[in-house]
């Protein structure tokens, strides 16, 4: 179980890039017992800010604003903090894009405790806490197990292509709210509204219930790089709070050696 919630969390790292707002549900079944580990599915949406005026990007010019900024910046470091009631969930890791990697540290009782992960040449490599210090357990995307139907559909949704087709279709609104200082970088803030059934149209999917017509979104872009900075979002008792940084610098993510390979 704590294995599939692992997988399902790591669905959360589009979102932290800022590049998708809502996902399908998983083929397995499987779906984390706390509302916050799936927050590509949310179930609610916060009004958005007032926005302000001024000569800054409008809901023509952001998405492709954001295309040209990501364009030949494939890789990123993370974090992520979800809180949902007594839980709390945090991730950091680095991410790449091109070819698709991923390294994570994710910590919170859904998962048991701290768990680690590995994504290389669509192969997932977890380590959890009830397995033996510095060991991982190996899932292949193109095998029949069930945990590897869900990495085959982590992977889909982290397809930058497939993630820019449904943004393009849900969209509806990005409102400039105001210029300010993250972390040294000048970021332009926008309240980013988006149709769900029209983004996961675009994904092939379709609504499940409970879903809201519309989400919103807060979104720090750099105001000259055109980069995702910052993702927040709090609904109905849920908030969660993502970065990403140093874009574009190198990574190293390399799969765990064969002596550390346990069998599940």
């Amino acid at each position: 179980m704590k294995l599939r919630a692992a997988i399902a969390t790591a669905a959360a790292v589009p979102l932290a890039l800022g590049l998708t707002a809502c996902g399908g549900t998983e083929s397995t079944g499987y779906r984390p017992s706390a509302p916050s580990f799936t927050p590509v599915s949310p179930i609610a949406t916060t009004a958005p800010l007032k926005a302000a005026s001024g000569a800054h990007l409008n809901t023509a010019s952001f998405m492709p604003a954001m295309k040209k900024g990501m364009a030949g910046k494939d890789t990123a470091r993370l974090t992520m903090r979800m809180v949902a009631g007594r839980q709390t969930m945090t991730m950091a890791g680095v991410l790449s894009l091109d070819p698709l990697a991923a390294q994570l540290d994710m910590n919170g009782a859904e998962f048991g405790g701290r768990t680690k992960m590995i994504l290389v040449d669509d192969v997932v490599y977890l380590s959890t806490p009830e397995l033996p210090a510095g060991k991982y357990v190996k899932i292949d995307a193109n095998s029949d197990d069930p945990l590897a139907r869900s990495l085959g559909e982590l992977l889909e949704q982290m397809d930058p292509t497939k993630i820019y087709d449904a943004f393009d279709a849900g969209l509806q609104a990005a409102e400039y709210i105001k210029t300010e200082t993250l972390s040294g970088h000048k970021v332009d803030r926008y309240a980013v509204t988006v149709d769900v059934a029209a983004a996961l149209k675009a994904q092939g999917e379709k609504v499940p219930a409970g879903m809201p017509k519309h989400v919103v979104y807060t979104i720090w872009m750099g105001s000259k790089d055109h980069l995702m900075y910052k993702v927040s979002f709090d609904m109905q008792g849920v908030s969660a709070t993502m970065t990403a940084t140093d874009w574009g610098k190198p990574v190293t993510i390399d799969a765990p050696a064969a002596k550390d390979i346990v069998s599940r």
